[in-house]
């Protein structure tokens, strides 16, 4: 009789480091002293795809993908044998030939003696963490809308390339803004507005070459780097190639959106060797392109300094305008063109500052409009201007229509519910308020447009239609809104009688407005010539220095203290 509870014992060893071997979750492949296979592990089949058979008797080189060289293994192999383990990444193909990664850890497995018998291999499949870390290096250096390079990106790569650039070499920086998107965004959505983002995008990146370099900024911001011109006038080309490309509209969602960008140049290294002072002062070029209306593209010049920041100064002004009661309201009267009664007056905002004295709104407005302050500074014309003639009613003035301009920040779903809680608060007859709009505010969204205006119709509110045939006018939209007015823009009077095509435009005008049954108004009207053209190609209304400039709520109610008639 033996004692045999020292084999049984070990047999339950075996079996319990059987079972272990086999439940992990990682792949294990054990070899002998010569490398041949001699066990595998499920893990080993689900992440391989290799079966036992496939493998057993082979060596783990059936894995190898072929993205490693020799010296690699011999690296591997040298660590192994003098430290008896090695850990790191392999790049492994399975029995279909796909690549994945791998964390390998290898160990040999020693005899009594000190002999390698055999070889342990543990690896798991390290593909997700692989793309995680992947995913987390895109987001901290590019963009995640575009995936263009972000700014801290930008800055590493100009820098490299700009420090690395030729004597004799030229680079080019532009600053890149889109035009009125934010106008856009509020309108469609920021599903839509990152849509038109990615389009922009990929259709600036058409324009550049593999050597230059784009980045968004953020928001509707994007910075060019042209790296290696031969002079800097090339990128006079590259901006009009970009300028070229938004000539045709974007389809977003069934919309067909219009965009324009403005740009600002900087040169290397005639500006400045600095990536800081490049970008920079491209910004300020930029907005001196917005300044000349938009859509265009302006070189940096050292005096545009100066006035940047000048500007800087004065929208700090504007902001603490209102809270220190700088801000006014004039009045410019309307007048029928046949008996010259005062049917109204358009309301007008100026600025009195207190160092600068009256400053130009054509200076503050575009300001006020492209730092988000129109949509507070709006409100408060608005309000004042319900109120103004609410008091004039309740002195028993003449009833006098004041009609408001609406920038296009304002022009939004809850613009109906503002006017009717105004209206209400000062209790003015709606139909004493008339809102001026621009054909460029009516077609960027036109079926909201068209609610908002019908609900502001039904209420009362006269819609006057500004500027027209400034911008793309329309007749099939024209037709649809609940206009009540067309105003012609004072840049056709003006050449009223010597030009014979601001003629033909204005008369075009008019009669367009009469076939459609709406009033027409010219404004900009200074001179008894003029006057009489309009009058006789049926002009309803006018405006203009003839009879009065715009003026302050005091003089304005002087003239509602006489007769309320002008002499026609």
């Amino acid at each position: 009789m033996n004692d045999v509870s020292n084999q049984t014992k070990n047999v339950d060893n075996l079996q319990l480091y059987s079972q272990i071997v086999e439940s992990s979750g990682e792949a294990i492949v054990i070899t002998d002293a010569a490398e041949k296979i001699i066990s595998v592990n499920r893990a080993f089949t689900q992440i391989s795809q290799f079966t036992s058979a496939d493998v057993l008797g082979e060596t783990p080189r059936v894995m190898r993908s072929g993205r490693h060289d020799p010296q690699f293994f011999q690296e591997m192999w040298a660590a192994l044998l003098k430290k008896g383990a090695w850990a790191g990444e392999i790049w492994n193909s399975r029995k279909d030939g796909s690549v994945y990664p791998a964390w390998v850890t290898v160990r040999a497995v020693k005899d009594k003696s000190g002999n390698i018998s055999h070889y342990f291999s543990a690896f798991s499949d390290i593909s997700e963490r692989m793309s995680a870390e992947e995913r987390i290096r895109q987001l901290a250096l590019y963009d995640a809308l575009t995936g263009l390079p972000n700014r801290t990106t930008f800055y590493s790569l100009i820098k490299q390339a700009l420090g690395a650039a030729s004597s004799d070499k030229a680079a080019g920086i532009m600053f890149i803004d889109l035009d009125r998107f934010k106008n856009i965004n509020d309108s469609l959505g920021h599903g839509a507005g990152d849509e038109l983002i990615r389009r922009v995008a990929a259709r600036l990146k058409t324009c550049l070459r593999s050597s230059d370099v784009i980045a968004r900024l953020g928001g509707d911001e994007f910075v060019v780097a042209l790296l290696e011109l031969k002079e800097s006038a090339d990128v006079s080309l590259v901006a009009k190639k970009m300028l070229a490309t938004f000539a045709t509209p974007f389809l977003i969602e069934g919309h067909e959106i219009s965009l324009s960008a403005s740009m600002g140049v900087s040169v290397y290294p005639n500006d400045s060797m600095q990536i800081d002072d490049l970008i920079k002062f491209a910004d300020i070029a930029m907005y001196r392109a917005k300044g000349r209306g938009r859509n265009n593209c302006m070189f940096y010049a050292n005096d545009m300094n100066v006035r940047s920041l000048d500007r800087l100064q004065l929208e700090s002004d504007l902001r603490r305008a209102l809270d220190r009661k700088e801000l006014l309201l004039h009045y410019q009267p309307q007048v029928d063109i046949h008996t010259g009664q005062m049917t109204g007056a358009e309301v007008l905002l100026r600025w009195q500052h207190p160092e600068k004295g009256m400053v130009s709104p054509g200076q503050f407005i575009p300001m006020a409009e492209e730092s988000g302050l129109i949509m507070q500074i709006g409100h408060w014309v608005l309000d004042q201007a319900v109120a103004q003639n609410k008091v004039w009613q309740n002195q028993g003035k003449p009833v006098v229509k004041l009609a408001v301009n609406l920038a296009a920040q304002q022009f939004h779903p809850e613009l109906v519910d503002e006017v009717s809680a105004m209206l209400a608060e000062h209790e003015l007859p709606h139909e004493l308020l008339e809102l001026e709009i621009t054909e460029s505010m009516v077609m960027e969204n036109v079926e909201q447009v068209l609610g908002v205006l019908n609900t502001l119709e039904s209420l009362g509110v006269r819609i006057s239609l500004d500027d027209f045939g400034t911008g793309y006018s329309s007749l099939s939209y024209l037709k649809r809104f609940p206009i009540h007015k067309l105003k012609v823009d004072q840049s056709f009077v003006r050449g009223i009688p010597k030009d014979a095509d601001d003629m033909a435009i204005t008369r075009a005008i008019i009669g367009m407005g009469k076939s459609l049954g709406l009033k027409v108004i010219a404004e900009g009207v200074e001179t008894r010539e003029q006057l009489e053209f309009l009058r006789v190609e049926g002009c309803d209304e006018i405006q203009g220095f003839l009879f009065s400039r715009p003026i302050p709520a005091s003089d304005f109610m002087k003239l509602l203290d006489k007769d309320n008639r002008f002499q026609i």
